[in-house]
């Protein structure tokens, strides 16, 4: 595999960029023969393939939004819908949703709506949330 490819996965796996990854000079053949995304991570292991650490201000900056701060109106660029695709915010949403209707079926707890009916009620975007769903079907209507 090219270098830069290998350095695009290993982006990928250490969820940073292209460019904070550092592969060493030494062991370039045996990038070259990584093909699969298990190689590099056990390339990554034994220290051949490193994430760049963040110099000075970038560190600060970094840990700051990582807690919160410097996110603000200012600071966004782009619609709420540039930053987090729809799409991917609903299907985040569904998934998370049909996993909780999966454990509550196999729950030792009766459920008060089918699962059928409550797994076609995630699809039509009737829950708000995880918490809601619980709720929903797992008390009675009065």
């Amino acid at each position: 595999m090219k270098a830069q490819k290998a350095k695009g996965m290993a982006g990928q796996l250490l969820k940073t960029g292209k460019s904070r990854i550092w592969v060493s000079p030494l062991e370039n053949e045996r990038v070259a023969e990584a093909m699969t995304k298990e190689d590099l991570r056990l390339l990554i292991k034994e220290g051949i393939v490193k994430e760049k650490r963040l110099a000075g201000k970038n560190k600060k900056r970094a840990l700051l939004r990582k807690k919160g701060s410097k996110r603000g109106f200012g600071k966004r660029k782009g619609t709420a819908k540039a930053r987090t695709n729809p799409k991917e915010k609903w299907m985040r949403a569904v998934r998370a949703q049909r996993k909780k209707l999966k454990e509550l079926k196999q729950g030792k707890q009766k459920m008060k709506i089918p699962y059928r009916k409550a797994y076609l009620m995630v699809k039509g975007g009737y829950f708000r949330g995880k918490k809601h769903l619980e709720s929903t079907v797992m008390e009675a209507k009065k």
